[in-house]
Parts: structure tokens; C-alpha cells; sequence
């Protein structure tokens, strides 16, 4: 079995942001060698997310509105006693989740129609980074 690790690295200019990372995680399956498999994608912070779903600008802006009212920003929650102000953050990773899995099959992403990879940024402006494991013959 090969194994083959590659990251990304992100410095959003908002607090959100959604990117899609399909045509790099395409990259690392290519570069492994990979032809049979599966390909591990995970946000390396706690508020952070990685999902699949359609590129498409209407759904990404129903995903953040989705989020943003399931975990709005708020002053009074109990995190920011930390001294930090991103609790909402922290919950719309546990809803998005932090990793995605996807099959390799004849050396390709083996997706269903329209699907895509993407970086879900909760708590931007500074860097943060994402792996990509590639495991398979």
C-alpha cells in the first residue's frame, strides 16, 4: 500500500470563506500514484471545515446563511470567556465536520455529479493549514 501526504495552506481575507480545493486534492491523488484507493481531507484547526457539495454560488451562500443562523456570532458565548470572540467558529465546525473521505478509482476522484471538495474558513485572516492523505495501490 502507498501513502502520500501533501498540505495546503490558507491565510483567508475574511473571518468566512468557503474555497474550493478540488483541482489540489486532484494534484495530490495524481502525484501519489495512487490508482485504487482513498484520499483523507482534513482541516488541521478546530475552526475549520472541509465538505462536499456543488460549486455553485447560490448553495455556498445558502450554506453560509444555513450556518450562520445554526451558530450565529455572538457576543455571550461561554468560549469567549477565554478571551477569545470565535465561538461561533468552533460550532459551525462541528456542523460542517473537519474531513471529508473520497474513493480513488483508476486514478481519479471517483465523485458523483457535481460534487467538489472545499476549505470552510469560520475564523480567518491568519494561517491555517489542511492535509491531504492519499492511501491506496
Amino acid at each position: 500500500m502507498k501513502f502520500f501526504t501533501d498540505y495546503l495552506w490558507f491565510n483567508t481575507e475574511k473571518k468566512r470563506e468557503y474555497i474550493r480545493i478540488t483541482n489540489q486534492v486532484k494534484h495530490a491523488v495524481q502525484k501519489s500514484g495512487v490508482q485504487e484507493g482513498m484520499v483523507l481531507v482534513s482541516a488541521m484547526h478546530i475552526t475549520a471545515g472541509v465538505f462536499v457539495n456543488d460549486n455553485e454560488s447560490g448553495i455556498l451562500k445558502d450554506i453560509d446563511e444555513m450556518l450562520e443562523t445554526l451558530a450565529p456570532y455572538r457576543h455571550d458565548y461561554l468560549h469567549h470567556r477565554t478571551g477569545e470572540t470565535n465561538g461561533d467558529a468552533h460550532l459551525k465546525s462541528i456542523l460542517v465536520h473537519h474531513e471529508v473521505i473520497v474513493p480513488i478509482t483508476a486514478g481519479k476522484l471517483d465523485f458523483g455529479p457535481w460534487q467538489e471538495i472545499f476549505y470552510a474558513e469560520f475564523d480567518g485572516q491568519r494561517k491555517k493549514r489542511l492535509i491531504i492523505k492519499v492511501m491506496g495501490e
